[in-house]
């Protein structure tokens, strides 16, 4: 699975890359049916964070799940944890065309 990570109107730091990865592990059972996760995080003008995550499955499925927050970590652990939803659904989707 290749994880990019691009920010606009603003540098993100390492921490805040070791953030995202770490809560990435929360995904791992799905690794091997992602071939890349794109995210992007926007620093808005209102000083909130839009934070964007496109997943592209080996299937040939996109998913694009979003999230705002004015705490960029928050943000991140609250739109990981949509990630963790989304790819579980699409797994069970495909595992039951499989049955």
């Amino acid at each position: 699975m290749n994880v990019t990570i691009k920010s606009v109107h603003f540098d993100v730091d390492d921490l805040t890359r070791e953030h995202l990865e770490t809560r990435l592990q929360k995904i791992d059972f799905a690794a091997d049916k992602i071939v890349d996760m794109d995210f992007t995080l926007t620093r808005e003008k209102d000083h909130q964070f839009e934070i964007e995550a496109k997943i592209h499955f080996r299937w040939g499925i996109h998913a694009v799940v979003k999230n705002k927050s004015f705490d960029l970590n928050q943000g991140i652990h609250e739109l990981v944890d949509k990630v963790d939803l989304k790819v579980r659904k699409e797994v069970e989707k495909v595992q039951e065309h499989k049955g």
